[in-house]
């Protein structure tokens, strides 16, 4: 049990005084006893934000959902600095309250009962549930606070996208050489196009864009979209030509002139010089990102594919008290300098920590929507291509094979048959030359999204111990075009998330929403998993959703935004769940998520009331 702070500050002498004051003492302790000892705040004016150092927090009814085998649901859970120490019912919090306190004056206060400090007892609104702090397994934290400063994933048309630029750039005038960047667009939900990639042309139809070197990313960041100004600039930079190929990425060309349409995809997009975001451009976007999550309940996130620089800033954060949430960093290996890779080293103080990277990002393909992910056949719906592999197997191999004899995680984006097969196939082989007693599960290796797969590489995951880190909005975001592009037999083995963790070794399957690809809100994303809905009630299959079979109940659905996000950063014995012993990190809902007697809809509607880490409130109160 962790040591105490705050306590009753009475010495030995102290107790002896006049008759007075210990009559006036002991009385004020019996008031206590019947009043205030457990005394419940469930009718304050105003929310409270600021808690005292111990405390209890109940709801009623068994509404705390712990994710915990042995106790799924609980009355109440007592906190005591930054952990969660006992759970249970009211009583039960009390007896041990008691315990502790008796446990107290006996060492220190010579056994006087008027040295007992009482336990503040909250109570949850009405209706409310309380759930363990919320972990996204897979996002980018600096990326969703840069996407937020121009929204193009809000525009559904070509045209209403074109006027969003406009607007922007009529109220932030760009300066000589500044770059316009933005991130969101998909083309696939425009009413006004065929679904084809757009073209620095269409951005030219408008005066105000048509000079203005323009770089926008697509919303899945593996295809950019630049002006014809932004392709003079590349094209210079690249000593006025471009290459006739580039390794895991392509140029898309006019089939007439041969010129660049516009569109960048994968590899290719490092060929464009869009000026680096600087320090304070950096900061800004993670503070808001930070405060975004906080108002969705989101006490953790993985950030899958973190700089030098962006790992330096969560330090620093860190370092200024300004890091409220736990971030779980991916170095991304993709971005390292020769001098960094050689010098890099594992940073992981402790399972808790605000701030800890002890895994490596690596890219095998591209996304499903711009024809990037690596297939064993061509798409059906462009049957010219089978996506693109961003490196040959035999370097792929290679270089997890390095990173691995360093000691280091290995995370590795897959998203289409091919790129899932050849990362399996790399873990098989080390599982191969690994001792008896290390096998690769101890690793615990993940593959980042997990698509599309075989059938018997669905099974495979399990087998070998990788853990599959998929996200349940990017099913419901593709439901729409995802059979056209893959057709009937090759979708079976898509999106199966029921599957993936049913053939898991430890029934663990991380969920997270690859925001900003898909929105922050954790919430969204249970639904998806649950539902296979759109947030319309909407499913390629009608309303009881697209391949229902492959839908997560909804205890699997938080435990794997929860307990399994723990798990694949290591932090399992820390968090997670709340049981005794681990950080006190828990969220307050307006309503009962876990009902599955309710209809799914109503999870839309729900709301964050309180935010809880490590036992203070980061946000809202209670």
């Amino acid at each position: 049990m962790a040591t105490r702070d705050a306590r009753p500050a009475r010495r030995a002498e102290q107790r002896g005084s006049a008759g007075r004051q210990v009559v006036w003492t002991l009385l004020a302790s019996a008031v206590a006893g019947l009043s205030t000892y457990y005394s419940a705040f469930s009718r304050r004016p105003a929310a409270i934000s600021a808690l005292p150092t111990s405390y209890a927090i109940c709801a009623d009814g068994g509404r705390i959902y712990t994710v915990d085998d042995a106790r799924p649901t609980v009355d109440c859970i007592s906190v005591d600095k930054n952990v969660v120490t006992a759970t249970g019912t009211l009583a039960e919090i009390q007896a041990h309250w008691d315990e502790y306190q008796n446990e107290q004056i006996r060492k220190f206060y010579g056994n006087e009962p008027s040295a007992k400090k009482p336990l503040p007892v909250f109570n949850a609104p009405a209706g409310a549930i309380i759930v363990p702090g919320l972990a996204d397994a897979h996002a980018h934290v600096v990326q969703y606070g840069f996407k937020m400063q121009l929204r193009l994933d809000e525009a559904r048309t070509l045209s209403g996208l074109l006027d969003l630029l406009e607007e922007y750039v009529e109220s932030h005038p760009p300066g000589s050489g500044t770059w316009i960047e933005a991130m969101g667009w998909d083309q696939t939900r425009w009413s006004d196009t065929d679904g084809s990639f757009p073209t620095a042309a269409d951005l030219a139809s408008r005066p105000s864009l048509a000079s203005i070197p323009i770089a926008l990313h697509r919303v899945d960041v593996h295809a950019l979209w630049l002006s014809p100004r932004a392709i003079e600039l590349t094209k210079a930079h690249l000593n006025g030509s471009f290459p006739d190929s580039v390794p895991g990425g392509e140029i898309v060309r006019d089939p007439t002139t041969w010129e660049p349409t516009g569109i960048f995809v994968d590899s290719a997009m490092s060929l464009v010089p869009i000026p680096k975001w600087s320090e304070w451009q950096m900061r800004e976007y993670a503070e808001r990102t930070v405060k975004d999550a906080l108002a969705v309940g989101l006490t953790s996130v993985h950030d899958a594919a973190t700089s030098i620089e962006e790992f330096e800033l969560f330090r620093q954060l860190e370092d200024d008290n300004e890091l409220p949430i736990r971030v779980y960093a991916m170095a991304d290996s993709g971005r390292l300098t020769p001098e960094q890779r050689k010098d890099i080293e594992i940073h992981d103080p402790n399972p808790g920590a605000r701030v800890r990277m002890r895994s490596v990002k690596l890219f095998t393909d591209g996304a499903l929507g711009s024809w990037g992910a690596a297939l064993l056949e061509p798409y059906s719906d462009k049957p010219d291509t089978r996506g693109l592999m961003q490196m040959p197997g035999e370097s792929l191999n290679k270089l997890i094979r390095e990173w691995w004899d360093q000691g280091w995680g290995l995370n590795v984006h897959a998203i289409g048959d091919r790129a899932n097969k050849a990362v399996l196939d790399a873990f098989e082989e080390i599982s191969h030359t690994t001792s008896p007693d290390h096998n690769v599960a101890d690793r615990r290796p993940r593959i980042e999204h997990a698509q599309i797969m075989r059938l018997e590489d669905l099974k495979r995951c399990g087998q070998l111990g990788v853990l599959t880190s998929v996200q349940p909005t990017h099913a419901t975001s593709d439901m729409w075009y995802a059979e056209t592009r893959l057709g009937s037999e090759r979708i079976k083995g898509a999106y199966a998330y029921q599957t993936l963790l049913k053939s898991s070794r430890d029934g663990v399957l991380p969920l997270g929403s690859d925001f900003p690809v898909e929105s922050i809100n954790p919430l969204l994303g249970f639904y998806a998993a649950v539902a296979r809905l759109d947030t319309e009630g909407k499913s390629p299959h009608g309303e009881g959703g697209w391949y229902p079979n492959e839908r997560l109940t909804r205890a699997q659905a938080l435990k794997g935004m929860t307990l399994d996000a723990a798990y694949a950063s290591f932090a399992e014995d820390v968090l997670g769940s709340l049981v005794p012993g681990k950080r006190a990190d828990f969220v307050v809902l307006d309503r009962n998520i876990m009902d599955e007697s309710q209809p799914s809809s109503d999870i839309l509607d729900t709301k964050v009331k309180t935010t809880v880490i490590d036992g203070k409130v980061a946000y809202g109160g209670l």
